[in-house]
């Protein structure tokens, strides 16, 4: 069974974007994102998806979408209709990274075996907003502060919770 891991970026009150724009400008966390990532599938809505300029590279694309006519004609990028399905692509042996947006990572939360979360410290008027963790149900296994600094106009923190 693959393992799979949910990564976000969401404020203290749980927000992820407005009007398919994230809310903040967070380059270490863009970086942290793409090591994590690279070289796994990558579960996303068709949102989530056009938000981006083009695929991201080394990373097989599963676009979920509820429109059976969407496609797209981007090379590594597989359309399915449901989470299950989405899924159901996934290698087996490997790991595969929900990437949103809020619909998915709900749908999703039932199935995940880790989140990697980066909140963010403040909190922000949106349209989509990360789900609520029920801390019965996951533990949190680490906690990494960082500042705000020059590059960095807020603090956030990296959190990895593990399901008990």
């Amino acid at each position: 069974m693959s393992t799979l891991i949910i990564i976000a970026a969401a404020a203290e009150n749980n927000a992820l974007g407005k009007d398919n724009q994230l809310l903040w400008h967070l380059p270490d966390d863009f970086k942290r994102f793409k090591a994590i990532t690279t070289g796994h599938p990558i579960i996303m809505g068709r949102k989530t998806f056009e938000s981006f300029p083009k695929p991201l590279p080394n990373r097989f694309h599963i676009i979920i979408t509820r429109d059976t006519s969407y496609s797209t004609s981007h090379g590594n990028c597989k359309v399915v209709h449901s989470l299950k399905e989405a899924l159901s692509v996934v290698d087996k042996d490997k790991e595969a990274y929900i990437i949103g947006g809020g619909e998915i990572y709900a749908q999703a939360m039932e199935y995940a075996d880790v989140i990697e979360l980066t909140r963010v410290h403040g909190k922000y008027e949106a349209d989509t907003y990360f789900p609520e963790i029920d801390m019965k149900e996951w533990e949190l296994l680490r906690e990494e502060f960082h500042p705000a600094d020059e590059k960095h106009k807020v603090s956030f923190s990296y959190l990895t919770y593990k399901r008990r």
